[in-house]
């Protein structure tokens, strides 16, 4: 099926006019809109399509909470006031989906067990990738982001992912997980009174070589 390019509405909303919200309205995101979103981000490409990467949604002030001690003192207002906040997290076990995910290669699962170095550039690699996708997702859906490295990745681990047995992990239906945070991604819909003026991108001439 031929590709189109996008018109500039959908090029603006993407990528030309998108911010990275501080500051958000009072406007409920739904549960629904959040599995859209998901539903979204998943069809992304990922190396043997194993999809590392593993999403909590935090929408409720009680889990809001138990997120504030990891945060640095400068993200903690803007986290409490966003509707939602995403832990994007990986899965460094991703590879005993494998069966699932990769069927035409019996081996894949073997090849990442085999090697815990090869397994953990794999799926931070690749974690951060559909970290990429979510956020584009989010905002093909309305959405405004607010993504965050200010963060301490230990607690957050800690307090919500870290080697938990099978009945409370991310994904109930594989054996017991090693999920760890990446980043952490406010969502909701931005208040604009709360935009820093826009910084600037490299030029083409200074980010990339055509050889």
């Amino acid at each position: 099926m031929s590709q189109s390019e996008l018109n500039g509405d959908a090029l603006d909303q993407l990528f030309l006019r998108a911010r990275t919200f501080h500051a958000w309205q009072k406007r409920p995101v739904s549960d629904d809109l959040l599995r859209r979103l998901y539903e979204l981000m998943r069809w992304g490409p990922t190396s043997a399509n194993l999809c590392p990467a593993r999403l909590l949604f935090l929408r409720t002030p009680e889990a809001k909470e138990r997120l504030r001690p990891a945060l640095t003192p400068g993200n903690v207002d803007q986290t409490m006031a966003a509707p939602v906040t995403a832990i994007v997290a990986t899965d460094e076990l991703f590879f005993e989906k494998a069966p699932k995910l990769f069927p035409a290669s019996k081996g894949v699962r073997d090849m990442f067990a085999s090697s815990p170095t090869l397994a953990k550039e794999t799926s931070f690699r690749n974690g951060s990738l559909q970290g990429a996708y979510f956020i584009l997702a989010a905002r093909s859906l309305g959405l405004d982001c607010g993504p965050m490295s200010g963060s301490d990745n230990a607690k957050v681990d800690s307090e919500f992912l870290a080697h938990k047995p099978a009945s409370q992990a991310v994904d109930q239906a594989m054996p017991p997980c090693q999920v760890r945070s990446n980043f952490l991604c406010n969502l909701g819909y931005g208040d604009p009174a709360g935009l820093y003026p826009r910084g600037p991108r490299l030029d083409f001439d200074e980010a990339c070589l055509l050889l």
